[in-house]
């Protein structure tokens, strides 16, 4: 993910609609029959995930800053079975684009976009078959291979760990990345630290079974922590601020990677995050809308796929930990950033994005 910028999430608006009413429109919303209306639809993590529902609106928001012609509007889902009649009541609002986000909304994006040909959708973090889906996917799986590299340079107990919400693509490739980066440490080092809460090969490990749970987050998190884990990165939207907030609890026994959105400008437990493995959901957004509002057409294929060469995908800053973090570990994840990005070194997951 980018690419540093700053949430100013207390001035979201958070009320949403419940299941089978008309989305809200007071949140930032325009008027004016001219305007290039889109109109966002969140997964059930909400608005205030701190995470990739954050991000997908701070980038309509940057769209409308670029082009004040946007009117922007979302509508939070509260259950999976909101998310067609959010998309359908969009749909019937004539919003010009409709942006689903997250990968647990490919289904009904899907059918409501097959029921409506005519209709520009755009959806985070999937590709789906209907051609009026414009795509917006990223290959975490090199990013986060970084931050497991640098997870097992700052380990002071040789085990550090991963969990997730639920065991889809876009959880998976974060959780493959970050192991990997383990065990490329360990080969190039000749060392030995474990990764635990996922295993790459089984494609089996911890999860929450939510996005939203901050206590099944903390659960998850106390299990890998009473393994010998120091470090842990969550892979579960708003849930993994469970374990944020007992790391920085904690008083340095551990810390955690944040994912998606830079975690020390989204959440309150910067002191406890070594770094994030970031997203570029805003810019990705942000850049689709402008150009649909331009009259460009966007093309399904190849859609946007954010990666380590493209700036799609990378590290924040490590912030606090800046100066606890070698020198030369911070020249070894420069160095290996720019041999992923040339191809040099090869990062594999059979859930990157195809």
């Amino acid at each position: 993910m980018r690419i540093a910028s700053v949430f100013a999430v207390g001035g979201l608006v958070l009320s949403a609609a419940a299941c089978g009413e008309a989305p809200e429109d007071n949140n930032n919303a325009g008027s004016g029959d001219k305007k290039y209306s889109a109109c966002m639809v969140t997964d059930v993590g909400g608005i205030d995930d701190k995470s990739f529902n954050t991000s997908a609106w701070q980038g309509l928001e940057a769209a409308k800053k670029a082009n004040d012609n946007i009117d922007i509007k979302y509508v939070a889902s509260k259950a999976e079975a909101d998310y067609e009649v959010n998309l359908t009541q969009y749909v019937n609002q004539k919003c010009d684009f409709i942006l689903a986000v997250g990968g647990l909304m490919g289904n009904a994006t899907s059918k409501i976009a097959k029921a409506n040909p005519n209709q520009q959708f755009g959806i985070v973090d999937a590709k789906l078959p209907e051609t009026n889906v414009y795509p917006m996917q990223f290959d975490t799986a090199q990013a986060a291979f970084l931050a497991g590299y640098l997870a097992a340079g700052m380990t002071k107990t040789g085990v550090v760990g991963t969990y997730g919400a639920v065991p889809i693509q876009p959880v998976r490739i974060f959780m493959d990345g970050f192991t990997d980066g383990v065990a490329h440490y360990n080969k190039t080092k000749g060392k030995t630290v474990k990764a635990i809460g996922w295993d790459k090969a089984t494609q089996e490990g911890s999860f929450t079974n939510s996005f939203e749970k901050q206590d099944e987050g903390k659960k998850v998190s106390d299990t890998l922590v009473a393994q010998g884990a120091d470090i842990i990165m969550p892979v579960a939207g708003g849930a993994g601020l469970g374990t944020t907030a007992a790391a920085k609890a904690s008083g340095g026994k551990y810390s955690a990677i944040w994912v998606d959105v830079d975690g020390c400008e989204s959440t309150s437990d910067c002191s406890a995050i070594l770094t994030t493995v970031e997203k570029n959901i805003p810019d990705a957004v942000k850049d689709a809308v402008v150009k649909a509002a331009n009259g460009e057409k966007l093309s399904h294929d190849p859609g946007f796929l954010g990666n380590l060469a493209n700036n799609g995908v990378g590290l924040a800053p490590y912030h606090e930990f800046d100066s606890k973090v070698p020198a030369e570990l911070k020249a070894e994840i420069d160095k290996l950033k720019a041999d992923i990005a040339a191809g040099t070194v090869k990062v594999t997951s059979a859930a990157q994005p195809k």
